[in-house]
């Protein structure tokens, strides 16, 4: 997706939150994962100020936020600090912290930055609500490791998002793609798991 298309879905998701606080699912495919299948409830609004707040204990297993605030690559580097940085801005943190389990499909920052000029945009305290609609899209209130995405893949199934929106997953040849995007590898989590994505999965408008 490029920075055009990303600018016009922006807008379409910027009139829709202006009209509607919160999205609903609508005409769903018979092969959708229902809520009462997949989904816990899941916190999407809180600031951070609850269990984001909460330091990891000693000899406990770090949560998504944790490992995505911490994580680093061979090189060194923070491959999901612009992940952070907007999950603060969207005020989502504690989205990320619950007891779960849940599924995160982490953008790495090369991802934000095909879309920077949109991402910019977002990051604008003007923007917050449909930033964090765009953050919950890549929570799947579910426990997702790997092999039960291939099954869900096998079955025909969509995966049902914190968003209220659902996303198509695919096996080819053995890869499995989430939205469209490649899942690149996988962390365990103390709540559930993370997997790495190198785009940013915009949710549609309707």
């Amino acid at each position: 997706m490029n920075s055009k298309q990303f600018y016009v879905i922006l807008l379409s998701l910027s009139l829709f939150m202006a009209c509607k606080n919160e999205p609903k699912n609508t005409n769903e495919t018979a092969t959708s994962t229902t809520k009462s299948e997949q989904a816990t409830e899941t916190n999407t609004t809180t600031q951070g100020r609850g269990q984001s707040a909460v330091a990891q204990g000693e000899g406990e297993d770090a949560n998504v936020l944790q490992v995505a605030m911490t994580y680093k690559d061979e090189e060194g580097n923070m491959p999901f600090s612009t992940l952070v940085t907007a999950v603060q801005a969207g005020g989502v943190e504690d989205a990320l912290v619950n007891a779960g389990p849940l599924t995160v499909f982490a953008p790495v920052n090369s991802a934000f930055a095909k879309i920077q000029d949109a991402v910019d945009n977002l990051l604008k305290p003007e923007n917050k609500e449909t930033l964090a609609y765009v953050l919950t899209n890549h929570v799947a209130p579910a426990n997702y490791p790997i092999k039960q995405l291939k099954k869900e893949a096998k079955k025909g199934r969509k995966l049902y998002m914190a968003s209220g929106k659902y996303l198509e997953v695919e096996n080819k040849d053995g890869k499995i793609f989430v939205g469209g995007t490649e899942v690149l590898m996988s962390v365990k989590v103390s709540n559930g798991w993370i997997h790495v994505v190198g785009d940013v999965l915009v949710p549609s408008e309707k």
